[in-house]
Protein backbone atom coordinates (compact mmCIF):
# COMPACT_ATOMS: atom_id res chain seq x y z
CA UNK A 1 0.00 0.00 0.00
CA UNK A 2 2.67 2.15 0.95
CA UNK A 3 4.80 1.64 -2.40
CA UNK A 4 1.24 2.11 -4.44
CA UNK A 5 1.11 5.72 -2.63
CA UNK A 6 4.63 6.58 -3.30
CA UNK A 7 4.33 5.53 -6.52
CA UNK A 8 1.20 8.07 -7.15
CA UNK A 9 3.17 10.16 -5.39
CA UNK A 10 6.28 10.53 -8.36
CA UNK A 11 3.41 10.13 -10.89
CA UNK A 12 1.98 12.88 -9.79
CA UNK A 13 5.15 15.14 -8.82
CA UNK A 14 6.33 14.57 -12.76
CA UNK A 15 3.27 15.54 -14.10
CA UNK A 16 3.61 18.88 -11.98
CA UNK A 17 7.20 19.09 -12.92
CA UNK A 18 6.55 18.65 -17.29
CA UNK A 19 3.75 20.86 -17.39
CA UNK A 20 4.01 23.78 -19.05
CA UNK A 21 2.61 27.84 -18.01
CA UNK A 22 1.25 29.94 -20.74
CA UNK A 23 4.15 31.77 -21.52
CA UNK A 24 6.26 28.59 -22.40
CA UNK A 25 3.47 27.31 -24.09
CA UNK A 26 3.33 31.11 -26.59
CA UNK A 27 6.75 30.94 -26.33
CA UNK A 28 6.99 27.31 -27.82
CA UNK A 29 4.93 28.46 -30.83
CA UNK A 30 6.43 31.42 -31.43
CA UNK A 31 9.51 29.01 -32.17
CA UNK A 32 7.65 26.93 -34.38
CA UNK A 33 5.96 29.82 -36.44
CA UNK A 34 9.75 31.50 -36.65
CA UNK A 35 11.47 28.28 -37.66
CA UNK A 36 8.45 27.33 -40.40
CA UNK A 37 8.79 31.31 -41.57
CA UNK A 38 12.83 30.58 -41.55
CA UNK A 39 12.66 27.83 -43.55
CA UNK A 40 10.49 28.40 -46.04
CA UNK A 41 12.03 31.23 -46.75
CA UNK A 42 15.50 28.99 -47.10
CA UNK A 43 14.17 26.55 -49.43
CA UNK A 44 11.95 29.26 -51.67
CA UNK A 45 15.19 29.77 -54.35
CA UNK A 46 15.46 26.39 -54.77
CA UNK A 47 11.84 25.70 -55.01
CA UNK A 48 11.75 28.50 -57.67
CA UNK A 49 14.52 26.47 -59.49
CA UNK A 50 12.58 23.59 -59.34
CA UNK A 51 9.55 25.03 -60.65
CA UNK A 52 11.37 26.80 -63.33
CA UNK A 53 12.63 23.59 -64.72
CA UNK A 54 9.48 22.07 -65.56
CA UNK A 55 7.70 25.07 -66.47
CA UNK A 56 6.71 26.06 -70.36
CA UNK A 57 8.86 29.09 -71.80
CA UNK A 58 6.33 31.39 -71.78
CA UNK A 59 5.73 31.36 -67.88
CA UNK A 60 9.27 31.54 -67.82
CA UNK A 61 10.05 34.49 -69.29
CA UNK A 62 6.72 36.29 -68.01
CA UNK A 63 8.36 35.75 -64.70
CA UNK A 64 5.43 34.68 -63.13
CA UNK A 65 6.87 31.45 -62.12
CA UNK A 66 7.14 31.32 -58.02
CA UNK A 67 7.55 27.71 -55.94
CA UNK A 68 5.18 25.68 -58.74
CA UNK A 69 5.55 25.14 -62.03
CA UNK A 70 3.10 26.12 -64.75
CA UNK A 71 2.24 24.69 -67.72
CA UNK A 72 3.98 21.44 -66.69
CA UNK A 73 6.85 20.21 -68.87
CA UNK A 74 9.81 17.61 -68.88
CA UNK A 75 11.84 18.86 -72.04
CA UNK A 76 14.11 20.88 -70.47
CA UNK A 77 15.65 17.36 -68.48
CA UNK A 78 15.15 16.03 -71.63
CA UNK A 79 17.30 18.64 -73.52
CA UNK A 80 19.94 18.52 -70.30
CA UNK A 81 20.67 14.75 -70.07
CA UNK A 82 21.18 14.37 -73.34
CA UNK A 83 23.71 17.14 -73.44
CA UNK A 84 27.19 15.20 -73.76
CA UNK A 85 29.29 17.25 -72.12
CA UNK A 86 26.90 17.07 -68.81
CA UNK A 87 26.86 13.71 -68.96
CA UNK A 88 30.61 13.43 -68.77
CA UNK A 89 30.74 16.15 -66.90
CA UNK A 90 28.61 14.36 -64.12
CA UNK A 91 30.50 11.10 -64.65
CA UNK A 92 34.05 12.39 -63.87
CA UNK A 93 32.54 14.63 -60.61
CA UNK A 94 30.94 11.00 -59.39
CA UNK A 95 34.31 9.31 -59.80
CA UNK A 96 36.24 12.48 -57.89
CA UNK A 97 33.97 12.52 -55.64
CA UNK A 98 34.27 8.95 -54.21
CA UNK A 99 38.17 8.60 -54.74
CA UNK A 100 38.45 11.76 -53.30
CA UNK A 101 36.67 11.19 -50.04
CA UNK A 102 37.85 7.64 -49.90
CA UNK A 103 41.51 8.62 -50.02
CA UNK A 104 41.04 11.66 -47.49
CA UNK A 105 39.39 9.39 -45.10
CA UNK A 106 42.23 7.06 -45.28
CA UNK A 107 44.70 9.81 -44.67
CA UNK A 108 42.53 11.59 -42.46
CA UNK A 109 42.33 8.58 -39.64
CA UNK A 110 46.62 7.98 -40.48
CA UNK A 111 47.48 11.34 -39.32
CA UNK A 112 44.56 11.90 -36.76
CA UNK A 113 45.26 8.20 -34.75
CA UNK A 114 49.23 9.09 -34.13
CA UNK A 115 48.25 12.47 -32.63
CA UNK A 116 45.61 10.94 -30.47
CA UNK A 117 48.41 9.38 -28.46
CA UNK A 118 49.81 11.66 -25.92
CA UNK A 119 52.72 9.84 -25.95
CA UNK A 120 53.99 10.20 -29.27
CA UNK A 121 57.25 12.46 -29.27
CA UNK A 122 56.95 15.89 -31.28
CA UNK A 123 53.68 15.55 -30.96
CA UNK A 124 53.10 19.83 -29.97
CA UNK A 125 55.20 20.84 -32.85
CA UNK A 126 53.15 18.68 -35.16
CA UNK A 127 50.05 19.57 -34.30
CA UNK A 128 51.39 23.57 -34.44
CA UNK A 129 52.28 22.39 -37.83
CA UNK A 130 48.99 21.46 -39.19
CA UNK A 131 47.39 24.48 -37.38
CA UNK A 132 49.31 26.53 -39.32
CA UNK A 133 48.04 25.72 -42.34
CA UNK A 134 44.74 26.17 -41.38
CA UNK A 135 46.19 30.07 -41.05
CA UNK A 136 48.72 30.19 -43.77
CA UNK A 137 49.18 28.68 -47.45
CA UNK A 138 51.41 29.21 -50.35
CA UNK A 139 48.77 30.90 -52.17
CA UNK A 140 47.87 29.85 -55.79
CA UNK A 141 50.69 30.14 -57.87
CA UNK A 142 53.27 28.53 -55.63
CA UNK A 143 50.50 25.44 -55.71
CA UNK A 144 49.85 25.40 -59.45
CA UNK A 145 53.96 25.52 -59.72
CA UNK A 146 53.89 22.10 -57.76
CA UNK A 147 51.28 20.74 -59.10
CA UNK A 148 53.01 21.64 -62.69
CA UNK A 149 56.23 19.68 -61.45
CA UNK A 150 54.33 16.60 -60.47
CA UNK A 151 52.83 16.64 -63.62
CA UNK A 152 49.32 16.22 -62.74
CA UNK A 153 47.79 18.91 -64.67
CA UNK A 154 44.75 18.03 -66.84
CA UNK A 155 44.58 14.76 -64.67
CA UNK A 156 41.99 13.67 -62.71
CA UNK A 157 44.26 13.52 -59.88
CA UNK A 158 44.21 17.52 -59.35
CA UNK A 159 41.23 17.70 -58.76
CA UNK A 160 40.93 16.30 -55.20
CA UNK A 161 44.96 15.89 -54.15
CA UNK A 162 45.30 19.63 -53.37
CA UNK A 163 42.77 19.45 -50.85
CA UNK A 164 43.29 15.67 -49.77
CA UNK A 165 43.83 16.36 -45.74
CA UNK A 166 41.36 18.70 -43.69
CA UNK A 167 42.76 20.46 -40.81
CA UNK A 168 39.64 20.90 -39.23
CA UNK A 169 38.58 17.76 -40.30
CA UNK A 170 41.12 16.17 -38.85
CA UNK A 171 41.19 17.68 -35.49
CA UNK A 172 37.56 16.41 -35.36
CA UNK A 173 38.71 12.79 -35.58
CA UNK A 174 42.02 13.08 -33.11
CA UNK A 175 39.58 13.94 -30.77
CA UNK A 176 37.06 11.19 -31.27
CA UNK A 177 39.90 8.97 -30.96
CA UNK A 178 40.94 10.33 -28.27
CA UNK A 179 37.38 10.04 -26.21
CA UNK A 180 37.70 6.13 -26.91
CA UNK A 181 38.60 3.98 -23.91
CA UNK A 182 42.23 3.59 -23.40
CA UNK A 183 41.68 0.03 -22.11
CA UNK A 184 40.41 -1.10 -25.15
CA UNK A 185 43.63 -0.83 -26.99
CA UNK A 186 45.60 -1.78 -23.59
CA UNK A 187 43.94 -5.26 -23.64
CA UNK A 188 43.85 -5.86 -27.76
CA UNK A 189 48.01 -5.00 -26.99
CA UNK A 190 48.57 -7.50 -23.94
CA UNK A 191 46.87 -10.34 -26.84
CA UNK A 192 49.77 -9.23 -29.10
CA UNK A 193 48.12 -6.81 -31.47
CA UNK A 194 49.92 -4.19 -33.64
CA UNK A 195 49.16 -0.67 -33.96
CA UNK A 196 47.44 -1.49 -37.23
CA UNK A 197 45.79 -4.29 -36.43
CA UNK A 198 44.15 -2.12 -33.19
CA UNK A 199 43.38 1.13 -36.04
CA UNK A 200 41.52 -1.64 -38.34
CA UNK A 201 39.71 -3.89 -35.83
CA UNK A 202 38.65 -1.93 -32.77
CA UNK A 203 39.23 1.77 -33.51
CA UNK A 204 37.96 2.40 -36.81
CA UNK A 205 34.66 0.09 -35.98
CA UNK A 206 33.74 2.14 -32.98
CA UNK A 207 34.42 5.14 -35.04
CA UNK A 208 31.65 4.80 -37.74
CA UNK A 209 29.85 8.23 -36.72
CA UNK A 210 32.93 10.70 -36.92
CA UNK A 211 33.83 8.89 -40.21
CA UNK A 212 30.24 9.11 -41.86
CA UNK A 213 30.32 12.68 -40.52
CA UNK A 214 34.00 13.64 -41.93
CA UNK A 215 32.98 11.60 -45.33
CA UNK A 216 30.16 13.75 -46.01
CA UNK A 217 32.03 16.77 -45.69
CA UNK A 218 34.76 15.37 -47.77
CA UNK A 219 32.47 14.20 -50.37
CA UNK A 220 30.34 17.76 -50.40
CA UNK A 221 32.97 19.84 -50.57
CA UNK A 222 34.35 17.06 -53.38
CA UNK A 223 30.93 17.81 -55.40
CA UNK A 224 30.54 21.24 -55.21
CA UNK A 225 34.46 22.30 -55.98
CA UNK A 226 35.34 23.69 -59.38
CA UNK A 227 37.99 26.45 -57.92
CA UNK A 228 40.96 23.44 -58.76
CA UNK A 229 39.01 22.30 -61.82
CA UNK A 230 38.95 25.63 -63.23
CA UNK A 231 42.97 26.10 -62.33
CA UNK A 232 44.57 22.67 -63.08
CA UNK A 233 41.98 21.25 -65.72
CA UNK A 234 41.76 22.55 -69.77
CA UNK A 235 40.97 19.10 -71.49
CA UNK A 236 36.83 19.84 -72.03
CA UNK A 237 36.93 15.79 -71.01
CA UNK A 238 38.09 16.27 -67.30
CA UNK A 239 35.53 19.03 -66.79
CA UNK A 240 33.42 18.55 -63.21
CA UNK A 241 30.13 19.13 -63.32
CA UNK A 242 30.19 22.17 -61.22
CA UNK A 243 32.64 23.92 -63.58
CA UNK A 244 30.39 23.08 -66.51
CA UNK A 245 27.58 24.81 -64.58
CA UNK A 246 29.64 27.87 -64.25
CA UNK A 247 30.36 28.06 -67.76
CA UNK A 248 26.68 27.22 -68.71
CA UNK A 249 25.42 30.21 -66.55
CA UNK A 250 28.06 32.06 -68.27
CA UNK A 251 26.82 31.01 -71.61
CA UNK A 252 23.52 28.70 -71.83
CA UNK A 253 23.44 28.68 -75.21
CA UNK A 254 26.51 25.73 -74.99
CA UNK A 255 23.63 23.09 -74.18
CA UNK A 256 22.00 24.07 -77.18
CA UNK A 257 24.58 24.00 -79.56
CA UNK A 258 26.11 20.60 -77.64
CA UNK A 259 23.46 18.64 -77.18
CA UNK A 260 23.82 16.46 -80.16
CA UNK A 261 21.08 17.12 -83.06
CA UNK A 262 18.89 19.51 -82.50
CA UNK A 263 14.96 19.12 -82.10
CA UNK A 264 13.22 22.34 -83.45
CA UNK A 265 9.95 21.41 -81.88
CA UNK A 266 11.48 20.95 -78.44
CA UNK A 267 14.18 22.52 -78.19
CA UNK A 268 12.84 26.23 -79.32
CA UNK A 269 9.89 25.90 -76.50
CA UNK A 270 13.50 26.23 -73.62
CA UNK A 271 14.74 29.27 -72.34
CA UNK A 272 18.16 29.45 -71.35
CA UNK A 273 16.87 30.08 -67.86
CA UNK A 274 14.81 27.23 -67.90
CA UNK A 275 17.83 25.04 -69.03
CA UNK A 276 19.78 26.50 -66.00
CA UNK A 277 17.11 25.34 -63.59
CA UNK A 278 17.12 22.02 -64.91
CA UNK A 279 20.71 21.45 -65.38
CA UNK A 280 21.40 23.25 -61.42
CA UNK A 281 18.39 20.21 -60.12
CA UNK A 282 20.32 17.63 -61.82
CA UNK A 283 23.10 18.62 -60.44
CA UNK A 284 22.09 18.92 -56.83
CA UNK A 285 19.58 15.82 -56.63
CA UNK A 286 22.38 13.30 -56.14
CA UNK A 287 24.47 14.56 -53.25
CA UNK A 288 21.09 15.21 -51.26
CA UNK A 289 20.12 11.46 -51.89
CA UNK A 290 23.69 10.98 -50.07
CA UNK A 291 22.78 12.61 -46.66
CA UNK A 292 19.57 10.33 -45.05
CA UNK A 293 21.87 7.37 -45.38
CA UNK A 294 24.53 8.99 -42.99
CA UNK A 295 21.88 11.34 -40.95
CA UNK A 296 21.58 8.84 -38.12
CA UNK A 297 26.02 9.48 -37.63
CA UNK A 298 25.95 12.92 -38.45
CA UNK A 299 24.85 14.51 -35.21
CA UNK A 300 26.82 12.38 -32.75
CA UNK A 301 30.11 12.22 -35.25
CA UNK A 302 30.01 16.17 -34.67
CA UNK A 303 29.07 16.55 -31.02
CA UNK A 304 31.44 13.44 -29.82
CA UNK A 305 34.33 14.72 -31.99
CA UNK A 306 34.55 18.84 -31.08
CA UNK A 307 33.65 18.17 -27.33
CA UNK A 308 37.13 17.15 -26.19
CA UNK A 309 40.50 19.99 -26.37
Amino acid sequence: MELANERAGRRRSGGNAIKESAGEKIFAVFNYAFFVVLGTITLFPFLNVIAKSFSSEAAVVSGIVTIFPIDFQVGTYELVLGNRQFINSFRITIIVTLIGTLASLLMTVLAAYPLSKPNLKFRKPILLIYVFTMLFNGGIIPTYLVMRELQMINTIWALFVPGLISVFNMLIVKNYFEALPESLEESAKLDGASNTRILHTIILPLSKPVLATIGLFYAVNLWNSYFNAMIYITAPELKTLQLYLKELIASTQEVMTTAGQVDVSRDLNQTPEAVRAASIVTATVPILLVYPFLQKHFVKGVLVGSVKG
